[in-house]
This record gives C-alpha cells, structure tokens and sequence, in this order.
C-alpha cells in the first residue's frame, strides 16, 4: 500500500469549499472532495500544533497528562511502527516546531525526512545586528516583537521563495523517484495556512480590502480589538494564503492524475485545528474556549479500494487519534493495545455510530466533550495548582527545558496504562503570578465559564443552553471518555467529578 498523508496547519474548515465556504477560492479542495469521502464530524484531540501531532504518532488522547511536549519513550508512532514493519516513511515539513525542545523527537520517527526553513519565528537568518527601525518600520506595531519573522521574510522575494511552494516539489520530486515502488508513506506537512498569513502577491490580490495600513498578517492570541478595516486585513491574508495551498495542493492532485497514483494509492487530507478568524470576538487559539473554528476540522480520505465512494459524506464522530490506526489499516499492520483512536476504514465502506461522544482540549484548561449534536465546555471547578500534573520523562515545553526549580519538585508516578510498565516523573504545572496553571505560551486561560451549546439549532455556538439534564449526561461522557484514557486522578476532583471505582488502582 502507498499512502500520502497531506497534514495542513490551522485550517478552519470554513474557509474550504467542500465545507460551504463561498468566500474564499478552493477548486482543488472540491477536486479533491469529488474522489474522496467527506467526513463531517471531525474533531481535534489534544491542543495546538505539538500536541495534536502526539495524537496523530500515538492515536490516544494526552491533554489530560502532558501538556506541549516531545513524544516519549514509551510512545507508540506510526512512522516508527510503519518502518519497523517494512514501510519506508518520508516526512517532508517546514514545520519548525519539529526541531524545538519540545518536538525533537517526532521526525527522527521516520525513515528520512526533509525540511524546508524559514516559516514564521523560525531561528533561520543569522543577523546579529538587524536594523530594527527600518524592519519595523513597515509592519503593524502588534507585530513588531517578530523579529525573526521579519527577518526570515526578506528572503521571501520570490512565490518559488515560499515555504509551500518548495514543500509541494520536493513532494512531487518524492512522487516521481518513487510511485513505482511499493509500500511506503509520505506525510506532506504544510505550515500554511498557520499565521503569518503571507501569501504571494498573486493569491492576495484576490481579496481586496480597504486597508491602508503596515503590514498586518498576524493576529495576535487575544479578543478582537482591531478596526474593521484591520479585521477584514487580516482576514484576506487569511484566505489568500488558503487559496495558496488549495493550489498547490491541486498540482499534488496533478501528478496523482499524471502517474495513475489513484489506482494504488490513499490520499488523506486534514489539519491539526481550526483558527478564530474574529469568531466570538476571538483571534487565533489557545486562551479561548474551543469553540468549533477550533474543534471541528476538515477530514477528506480516498481510498482505491473505495474508489467508488467518491462525493459521498460521513456524519459519524472521528478525530484526530483515528488517523493513526486507520494508516497502520492500510498498510495492513496490527493497531497496538495503547491506541484508543478507531480505525477509519470500516467507515469508508458504511457509515456507522462507533461511538457516542469524544473529548477534547488545552493541557490546563476546560475539558469539552461532543455526542455529534451538543457541545460542553467543562471548565476545572478547582484551578490550583495542587490539582494539575504534567507526567513526563521528556520534561521539555516549546522551546525550553523544564527548570530545575520544577525538576527539583517533582516525584515518580508508578505508571499509566499506556506508559508500558514504566514509572514518570510527576510534575507541577506552570504557573502565573497568582499561582494558577498558565497555557504553554504562558498566557492565563480566558472566559472560564462551562457552557453547553446545540450545534443542530446553534451550529455558530452563539447562545449557551440552560439545561443542567444535559450537562449532567454530558458530564457523564466526559467521564467515560477519562476512564478510557487513564486520566489521572487529580483531573476528577479538579473537574468536580466523582472517581469510579473501577479506575483506582
């Protein structure tokens, strides 16, 4: 079997058009959409970038032990299963987070990889003495702590100097060297469309705006504050960047058309999480609740096999831990014991109910839960730190080390179902000032305030249901769900629930 698996980076489904998006130009997202199956209740896991790429090696859920972080030793990974097994795996990325502290260990998972330097913040440009005046000069004020960003982007001259557009070749470079060989993976990883939304000035011209400012390409992680006119600004950088990727992603679609790839090779299509385009008076991600710009996230799978599938569309509940066992699937490998995600091949052949809810969320922050009709952000009832553990033995973040003022707390938990008999080192959370646990960038968690919303009547979440017979059983869910993932034990007293019996060891 030959799969490519085209990982794009903070896609909100809203802006594709096999979504119902009218706005912003995606022919080859519909192309695509035309061969494969659709799934319409897709949902991330754990959250952001990192994290949700445990999820996808791992196919289990982990913000309820680790916050942003490397994968560990005791770690299932399809790459590294896939090669173990005689499946030749390539990563090809200009996903700069892989070489931070706290992703070193994700692509050394594959038999080779590639990658392309320079997006967003990457250290890539020594300028030991930049001109900062003339470099801020032409930016927004809000951006002006991105240095390396605006210095990365004076090597942009060029569309052919963007990232995608060099990822796309080297995938297609791949495509051509080895299309005739047999069982191997290719994961395409495209930072595009995350923020910095810079796209060549052929995609922006696309959308006007009235807009006369500095360069305005980032939205910062926080509410809305912005004129209309900055608002609607960042909003077609957006969509000119997406319609870049569609693009590209299109010429991806070319060499399947060219070299017949479609007779002997799966296609999947997805990202790791939404993005907050303004929605709810939010920016971006990570401080806000998960509302579905976040959650609910674009799924497109062919499969030869189901070739004749093609247009059709899928209601039932998937996320981001199924693509895992649905690659081992297709290349015909046993799904190992710690996986908790399903498999997604059954359901290209039929739609089914296989299972009635899932979780997902923020290291730290509420735990939400969806049934495929209601939506619950369940926020912690007791946000101290005494409550909040990260279970590691990899104690790196983003792009730090864990000090030795944490270190120097830490104790050794005995173990976790999916930790294989070993122990980890139990540690405290980061914390503010004030001592409550902070996201991984630092930033306090914002409107802790659990609500209930009715995606079938409410599908834009703008108005929480008062209906505590709800809540209750969608607490029950959220239950389940930690049951099935070993939460630890603090997380049911710190979320007000009950510990069943069964889970105490």
């Amino acid at each position: 079997m030959k799969i490519v698996f085209v990982l794009l980076d903070s896609l909100n489904r809203n802006a594709m058009t096999p979504y119902g998006s009218d706005v912003v130009h995606t022919p080859n997202f519909t192309r695509f959409q035309e061969r494969s199956i659709t799934f319409d209740n897709h949902y991330v896991g754990s959250l952001p970038c990192m994290p949700a790429r445990r999820d996808l090696h791992t196919g289990r859920n982990h913000f309820l032990h680790r916050s942003w972080g490397p994968l560990e030793p005791f770690d299932d990974s399809f790459p590294e299963l896939l090669k173990q097994n005689g499946v030749y795996s390539h990563l090809i990325t200009d996903h700069h987070h892989y070489f931070a502290d706290g992703g070193a260990t994700y692509h050394q998972r594959f038999s080779s990889w590639e990658l392309v330097r320079g997006q967003a913040i990457d250290r890539w440009k020594a300028e030991v003495e930049p001109d900062l005046a003339a470099l801020k000069s032409t930016y927004h004020p809000v951006q002006h702590h991105r240095t390396n960003y605006m210095i990365n982007r004076q090597s942009m001259t060029k569309e052919e100097d963007y990232c995608a557009p060099q990822l796309f070749k080297m995938a297609d470079e791949f495509l051509q060297k080895n299309h005739q060989a047999d069982s191997w993976l290719l994961q395409l990883e495209c930072f595009d469309p995350h923020e910095p939304f810079h796209a060549p000035p052929r995609f922006r011209k696309l959308y006007p705006t009235s807009y006369e400012g500095p360069i305005l390409d980032w939205p910062i992680y926080d509410r809305v504050t912005e004129t209309p006119e900055e608002i609607a600004e960042l909003r077609a950088n957006y969509s000119a960047l997406v319609t870049m990727t569609d693009e590209y992603f299109g010429r991806l679609l070319d060499v399947f058309d060219a070299q017949d790839l479609w007779s002997d090779t799966a296609l999947i299509l997805t990202t790791d999480h939404g993005f907050l385009l303004g929605e709810h008076d939010w920016w971006a991600k990570n401080r806000m609740p998960v509302y579905d710009e976040i959650a609910h996230i674009p799924l497109l799978i062919y499969h030869p096999d189901f070739a004749d599938a093609g247009g059709t569309r899928r209601k039932s509940l998937t996320q981001t831990a199924d693509i895992m066992p649905t690659i081992l699937d297709m290349a015909g490998l046993a799904i190992p014991d710690d996986v908790t995600g399903k498999s997604l091949l059954p359901l290209l052949a039929k739609d089914d109910e296989r299972r009635d809810s899932l979780v997902f969320g923020y290291f730290g922050a509420a735990v939400n839960v969806c049934d495929g009709r209601y939506s619950y952000f369940h926020y912690p009832v007791v946000d101290a730190a005494e409550h909040l553990f990260e279970y590691t033995l990899m104690p790196t973040r983003m792009t730090a080390r864990f000090s030795i003022r944490e270190l120097l707390d830490a104790t050794l938990y005995s173990s976790f179902s999916f930790t294989k008999g070993v122990p980890v080192l139990k540690l405290p959370p980061k914390t503010d000032d004030g001592g409550v646990p902070v996201e991984v960038q630092g930033m306090p968690f914002a409107d802790q305030q659990s609500q209930l919303f009715d995606l079938q009547t409410d599908p834009g979440q703008t108005t929480p249901l008062d209906d505590p017979e709800k809540v209750m059983q969608m607490c029950q869910f959220i239950i389940d769900n930690m049951v099935k993932l070993d939460a630890p034990a603090e997380a049911y007293s710190r979320f007000g629930f009950a510990r069943p019996d069964e889970v105490v060891k």
